[in-house]
């Protein structure tokens, strides 16, 4: 979507200057370079962000066991998967991020001075937010996030979701 907005915007800037050439079009918003064309002879290159389907990391039933509730089925986005609990019962939800967002979400936590803590086995490096329900996984460059949403003591979720997020980062 920002590609295409970007894009657009181009195109406007040449009009408004009274300029006949075209842009190119744009590209399209998922990519997926096959592993052969990215990586040097024997070796694997990491997928990018765009390669990997975030609700292809936590499944339904691994978000319903991490939240402790009932889920809907995910609802995709380009860079983000969500599992949301019905409209009657218990409010949860299962958030899975991947790509910029996921870093822009990590940073942002650093800029407002949140605590996070280093965990342990998953991807390359990986943050727990001590206050909240949140994992931040870099593997690869590919930066990951998990957040859990529940009206309820964080402690009682904290290793399940610090489990989950292990698991999440050998899928990509």
């Amino acid at each position: 979507m920002r590609r295409m907005l970007a894009a657009l915007a181009v195109v406007g800037a040449l009009a408004a200057c009274g300029r006949a050439e075209e842009a190119p079009p744009a590209a399209p918003l998922e990519t997926v370079v096959p592993v052969e064309e990215t990586a040097a002879a024997g070796e694997t290159a990491p997928p990018t962000a765009s390669a990997v389907d975030p609700c292809a990391l936590v499944s339904k039933a691994e978000a319903e066991a991490l939240a402790g509730l009932k889920m809907q089925d995910a609802v995709r986005a380009p860079e983000s998967c969500s599992y949301t609990t019905p409209p009657t019962g218990t409010t949860g939800q299962v958030e899975v991020y991947i790509g910029d967002g996921a870093k822009k979400q990590y940073d942002i936590e650093l800029q407002l001075g949140h605590e996070l803590a280093p965990l342990s086995g998953a991807g390359d490096e990986a943050y727990t937010y001590v206050d909240g329900l949140t994992v931040y996984v870099n593997k690869g460059g590919v930066w990951t996030s998990l957040h859990l949403v529940r009206i309820d003591d964080p402690a009682k979720f904290r290793a399940r979701l610090e489990e989950l997020a292990r698991t999440m980062s050998t899928r990509y």
